[in-house]
């Protein structure tokens, strides 16, 4: 068996740490989107807390999985979203992985 060093243990310490703060910090942000209580609430949050690269993107993955879901191509669609094929075949796999049963 390989003997770890002191910088690796200290790496190891550090990414798992570094997990367990991502985690708490998506739990957080959850919760904040679940105590908004209206659309306008959720709209200003997300115009104020996201780029505008980003509003434009998530959107984008979603409308991606509902056409996916009904059997568009994923040609199609990259061409009709001006998107890459790439961010296509991501939401299928997702959808593969039995992900996004709540999205119609």
């Amino acid at each position: 068996m390989a003997k770890l060093t002191r910088e690796c243990i200290i790496f190891t310490v550090l990414v798992s740490c570094s997990v367990k703060k991502m985690n708490t910090l998506l739990k957080n942000f959850i919760n904040q989107l679940l105590a908004l209580k209206s659309a306008k609430e959720m709209e200003d949050f997300l115009k104020s807390i996201l780029t505008p690269q980003e509003l434009e993107a998530i959107p984008k993955r979603l409308e991606i999985v509902r056409l996916l879901k009904k059997g568009v191509s994923q040609r199609l669609i990259a061409e009709k979203l001006k998107t890459g094929i790439a961010t296509v075949t991501r939401g299928s796999k997702e959808l593969q992985m039995k992900h996004f049963k709540n999205i119609s």
